[in-house]
């Protein structure tokens, strides 16, 4: 199970990174080197600042809001199939109660 950072430690790693990505290569090497400092994942890091640079607007891609929303979405449209098949499954146990042929 992964381990879930507080959002100020996420922000401050962030920032870390941000700040010092003129120094190194690439991002994927600043996050390299800095995530030992930080105690987190060299990949997790990575994750971090590219979601952060989508949600400003630096590069392209889903948002912070709309990944939630799509999530959301998803088990609302999980929960109204479900709810679907239950309902298709009465109304075919009741259409056979009701049968006239049946009695």
């Amino acid at each position: 199970m992964p381990k879930k950072y507080p959002a100020e430690v996420r922000d401050r790693a962030v920032n870390m990174v941000l700040d010092r990505i003129t120094e190194y290569p690439s991002l994927y090497a600043a996050c390299k080197a800095l995530a030992p400092k930080l105690d987190v994942g060299a990949e997790s890091l990575r994750r971090w600042v590219v979601q952060s640079q989508v949600d400003s607007g630096e590069k392209d891609g889903p948002t912070t809001d709309e990944i939630d929303e799509l999530k959301r979405l998803r088990v609302e449209n999980r929960d109204l199939k479900e709810a679907n098949e239950i309902l298709k499954a009465a109304s075919i146990f009741f259409a056979r109660e009701l049968d006239p042929r049946r009695r």
